[in-house]
């Protein structure tokens, strides 16, 4: 089509979203060689802080493939990649603990993650419409509004991916504090822990940068048009 001046911001954020991944990955795989003190595996870990926090009625499921590790609200049971579920490592207890924060968010009824889930039909739908939008307004410039509703679409899922940051900080954070008050972790082991959380939180801002560049590429292109 043709090359606006954001893509140059842009492709440097999509770089580091390649990166983020990259290091979520070796991150998680390096620390999944230490195991942790207390000889936890990762299903053991995220029962243990249910039950702490109450939860007693939220189940732990193994999950197929490798980093799938999810909290589910609608069915409110937290699900583990094999890896996490099985296995008794730094990197195992860190994602099953962050995913029980989620649960426990649930529970507290944190803001950030009630405005997530009211978000979630609406982005839903927008963002599969969106960029068909997006891109008819760029081919047919006389047809400039569909640009502007698919820019309006756009902001939803936009919105919704920068919601998600703090929803994901706050679970990190919920899950280093109980793992060291419970003592599944030690002080020695925080570091570890530290590192696995950090990449992966990495990977959401990576894409919500991306995200956000492209909506303010969109909104100049759409201004610049109405300008002429």
């Amino acid at each position: 089509m043709f090359f606006h001046p954001m893509d140059f911001l842009i492709i440097i954020a999509f770089a580091l979203s390649l990166w983020a991944q990259f290091r979520v990955k070796g991150t998680f795989n390096k620390w999944a060689t230490v195991p942790t003190q207390s000889g936890m595996t990762g299903y053991e870990a995220a029962r243990r802080m249910l039950d702490a926090n109450g939860l007693y009625d939220v189940p732990v499921e193994p999950v197929q493939g490798r980093l799938t590790d999810h909290y589910d609200p609608t069915q409110r049971v937290v699900r583990l990649s094999e890896p996490v579920y099985y296995e008794n490592s730094i990197s195992a207890v860190s994602v099953a603990c962050h995913e029980v924060g989620h649960a426990i968010q649930h529970k507290v009824h944190y803001p950030m993650l009630s405005l997530r889930h009211t978000m979630f039909p609406v982005v839903n739908l927008t963002s599969g419409v969106a960029p068909l939008l997006i891109l008819a307004g760029l081919f047919f410039q006389q047809f400039n509004f569909l640009l502007g509703l698919g820019i309006i679409f756009f902001s939803a899922a936009v919105a919704f991916q920068l919601v998600t940051l703090p929803v994901e900080f706050n679970a990190s954070n919920r899950a280093r504090d109980l793992m060291i008050a419970e003592g599944f972790i030690s002080n020695e082991e925080e570091r570890g822990v530290a590192k696995v959380l950090n990449a992966a939180a990495l990977t959401y801002v990576a894409a919500a940068l991306i995200s956000l560049l492209e909506l303010l590429k969109y909104i100049m292109i759409f201004n610049n048009r109405n300008n002429d």
